[in-house]
This record gives structure tokens, C-alpha cells and sequence, in this order.
């Protein structure tokens, strides 16, 4: 089993949502994301898609861009992003496709990894106008990490990849709440979305930060093709670890 990770696919199948503002490289996305990931993925292997999945503004909406990424192979882990307006409760989210787990404020076995999961938020010492809303959110995401991530590391998980939406921190690596919290517990990698284009790009910390591998992979940055995290993982998979939302508080 290996494990794979792709973020921002912004799957518009039922949908009119162009991604060209973005440049040429958006040109049909999802088509070079279908023949990249049929060419790698194997049924027994996970990809890690963390947020921005698709541009549905409701459940029903997104069903066809579900349907899209059922019909690739592998167990693919959804995270929440800015843009997945149709979220919604997670009993009903994981009920859809055996093949589709939503991690949201929770962990999910992967052989000797736990992948925990949440959409995290902007930082405050480079977002222009913070104010008391976009400080309760981050304080709010911060504890969230730190629950998800306690509970895998409870569950006995020595290895664990922490997939967020946003960055955790900036181009720089610098300490953040995010990296505090990261930091102390066993945590491998930490894969993230959200920017696009080659001057968002710049921003993004690529590297190892503390023994820990961080790594933007929204696909436009990876080339629209599944990046792979991990191979020869055990082929063992022991479902979600659930985060009440009192635990994530």
C-alpha cells in the first residue's frame, strides 16, 4: 500500500467554475487529473485530498465530482477546504462511498500511519486586517488540530501526517501556533492546499522544519498528478478516530 496526496482538484462537473483565471496550466485539469492519477494509484492505495474538492455549492451539486473521484482507484481521505461549501454532517458524508472516508477534526488508520485531518485557517502575522473573527476561527482550528492529533497519538500511532487545508506557516518556515502544536507529538509530514499560481507559490514553506517534512500540494503545484508520500506501507487500514466536538474545543 502506498500513500499519495492531492489537493485542490476544484472538481466543477456539474458546475460552470473555470479555473483558467489561474493561468493556462488549469486547461483541462480534470481530465489530466483522472489520466495522472489512473497511471500511479492502485486500488489498495490512499490519496490524501486536503480541501477545495468541489466547487458545488451543495450536497447535490457535488455528488457528480463524487462520482468522478469514486470511479478512480484507491481509498481517497477527504479534508474540508474554504471553497466545500456543500459539507455537511459527517454521518451523512460517510455513508456515500465505501471508497471516500471525510476526516474532519479526526484521524484515520493507515497501516503504521494515523492521517489527521482538519481545514485549519489563515496566520495572523501575515494576513492583512486580522480581526476577533479570524482570531476565533484560528484559535478554534488550533484546538481542533490538537485534539485530532492527542487522539492518534493515544490510539498508540508513532507516525503521524497532519493534512490541513491551509499553510501552516510561511514561506520562511517560521514558528507558528500550528508548528507549536505540531511539534509535539509524532508527526512526519505536514501536506497542505489552498494557494495556486506561480506567484501564491512563493509563499509556500516546501522543506523540513524540526524532523518535520512540510509540503504544499495543490494540483497545479504537483502538475495535477497524485504525489507519493509513503510506499511499502502496511496494507492494514483501523477507520476514523472520532473527535467529539466537546474533544475539539
Amino acid at each position: 500500500m502506498r500513500i499519495f496526496a492531492l489537493s485542490d482538484p476544484h472538481l466543477a462537473t456539474s458546475v460552470d467554475k473555470p479555473m483558467d483565471i489561474f493561468g493556462a496550466r488549469w486547461d483541462d485539469h480534470e481530465n489530466k487529473i483522472k489520466e495522472n492519477w489512473l497511471r500511479l494509484v492502485e486500488p489498495e492505495d490512499i490519496v490524501i485530498v486536503p480541501g477545495d474538492i468541489s466547487w458545488g455549492l451543495k450536497l447535490e451539486e457535488a455528488m457528480s465530482d463524487f462520482e468522478f473521484l469514486h470511479k478512480l482507484p484507491g481509498v481517497k481521505l477527504m479534508v474540508k477546504g474554504n471553497h466545500d461549501l456543500w459539507w455537511s454532517s459527517m454521518s451523512k458524508l460517510n455513508s456515500l462511498f465505501d471508497d471516500m472516508i471525510f476526516i474532519h477534526n479526526t484521524f484515520y488508520g493507515a497501516g503504521e500511519f494515523a492521517v489527521c485531518g482538519t481545514r485549519g485557517w489563515l496566520l495572523p502575522h501575515i494576513t492583512v486586517d486580522w480581526d476577533e473573527h479570524d482570531d476565533k476561527i484560528y484559535r478554534r482550528e488550533l484546538m481542533r488540530l490538537e485534539a485530532a492529533l492527542k487522539k492518534a497519538s493515544d490510539a498508540g500511532y508513532k507516525k503521524i501526517i497532519a493534512a490541513l487545508h491551509y499553510p501552516v506557516t510561511d514561506f520562511r518556515g517560521a514558528s507558528t501556533e500550528f508548528t507549536k502544536i505540531i511539534e509535539k507529538y509524532p508527526v512526519t509530514d505536514v501536506i497542505y492546499g489552498h494557494l495556486h499560481g506561480k506567484e501564491a507559490q512563493k509563499s509556500a514553506f516546501n522543506g523540513v522544519r524540526k524532523g518535520v517534512r512540510y509540503r504544499l500540494v495543490s494540483s497545479d503545484c504537483i502538475g495535477f498528478s497524485p504525489v507519493l508520500l509513503y510506499d511499502n506501507v502496511q496494507n492494514n487500514r483501523h477507520g476514523t478516530g472520532e473527535v467529539s466536538e466537546q474533544d475539539a474545543r
